[in-house]
């Protein structure tokens, strides 16, 4: 449903409003039913060069749409940043009625401002939704709106190689009542954050700790949705594996625990004896929008991709033979993240002797070259919204 014009009428308690009583603004109306609060004082941007890291600094203005069981989702506005009020009891505290989504923009050379593939996140961020009982999203009008959110804080997409500004959209439930039911009312928030390049001294293979107690999603479960219960829950595993000395953590089906899923919170790959293989989705896992294109981008190169079931035992088996020739995990932060170690009990792989392998060299350079605007991709993927 497409949001409907304001309702200054609306109680108090359902309104999202941005904490910033002692901050000027100037408020326009535009086009699509978008609203446009513009600060007039607009904070320090990062200096050319300056660490960014990830997630931690963000930009002048966020994007808000509310959520009224009988009225749909209305009010959608940008403002400036800042926190928003929430009421004690909102679901989102009690019952994790939440979900969100991880994407970028980019700056190509020639001051081009880039999407990749957005239409694919809220696609997903519906299909998310609809699994935690959240009302479905306008998709084009996400993407329209996004597009004026990223075009008003262009300015805080870095300039430096690699760097790419973080797009983070989420719902959450905002009826403030206790009791187990999908809340009345929701929030639909977009944040955008100037991030640094993932691997700062360059791609390096990292060591994987194969998981054998916890386990991340069940079919049936939410493993397939990307909702914030999903990495509380997988926090434990991961805390043990760096003690450990290692990375991330590969997990195992919560059945069996032997069929592999997802490494962290990336999907991933194995190239064995030339063949790239990738556990198939089976509803606890991630659809990965990383890792849809680099599917596309191997078979389009002639590459064998192969969707199935794979347990840890074949894997330790292929590497035994000599087969085991790469693995690498894929996801939208890191792009592609080589695998240089895996440890599973007291068996540890050394993959590739360490090194980047061809393949996974290939997808990284390869879909970042499509990302950034150095190269072409298929049609769609690439998705100018303005220029410098």
């Amino acid at each position: 449903m497409r949001p409907r014009a304001p309702n200054n009428n609306r109680h108090a308690a359902q309104r999202t409003v941005p904490c910033a009583p002692d901050t000027k603004t100037k408020e326009i109306i535009i086009v699509k039913g978008l609203t446009i609060t513009k600060t007039e004082h607009p904070k320090a941007k990062p200096a050319k060069g300056a660490k960014l890291g990830f997630g931690s600094v963000f930009t002048d203005h966020m994007l808000l749409m509310d959520y009224t069981r009988g009225q749909g989702w209305h009010d959608a506005r940008i403002v400036p940043y800042g926190p928003i009020s929430l009421s004690p009891a909102a679901t989102v505290f009690h019952y994790a009625q939440e979900t969100f989504e991880g994407m970028k923009a980019y700056r190509a050379e020639d001051g081009r401002i880039l999407l990749f593939r957005p239409e694919e996140n809220f696609k997903r961020l519906n299909i998310s939704n609809e699994r935690l009982c959240i009302p479905a999203l306008d998709v084009d009008f996400c993407i329209e709106s996004l597009k004026e959110l990223v075009m008003l804080d262009k300015d805080w997409i870095p300039e430096d190689k690699e760097a790419s500004l973080y797009i983070r959209p989420f719902v959450i439930g905002n009826e403030a009542k206790l009791g187990v039911k999908e809340a009345d009312n929701y929030i639909y928030c977009v944040l955008l954050s100037p991030s640094g390049a993932y691997y700062e001294n360059g791609l390096k293979p990292v060591p994987i700790y194969v998981e054998e107690e916890y386990v991340r999603a069940v079919r049936g479960g939410t493993g397939f949705a990307k909702t914030g219960g999903n990495y509380a829950s997988s926090m434990k595993a991961q805390s043990i594996a760096h003690e450990k000395g290692y990375s991330q953590v590969l997990w195992l089906d919560g059945v069996e625990k032997k069929y592999i899923g997802e490494v962290g919170a990336m999907n991933i790959f194995f190239v064995v004896d030339g063949e790239v293989l990738t556990p198939e989705l089976d509803g606890s896992i991630l659809s990965g929008i990383t890792r849809k294109s680099i599917i596309a981008l191997l078979r389009d190169k002639g590459y064998k991709v192969t969707e199935r079931k794979i347990t840890i035992q074949e894997i330790a088996d292929a590497y035994d033979a000599g087969k085991l020739q790469e693995i690498f995990g894929s996801g939208t932060a890191a792009v592609i993240s080589p695998v240089g170690e895996l440890k599973w009990g007291d068996k540890v792989m050394k993959i590739n002797n360490g090194e980047i392998g061809e393949i996974s060299m290939y997808a990284y350079k390869t879909l970042t070259d499509i990302q950034w605007g150095r190269a072409k991709g298929p049609e769609g993927w690439s998705v100018e919204i303005g220029r410098e």
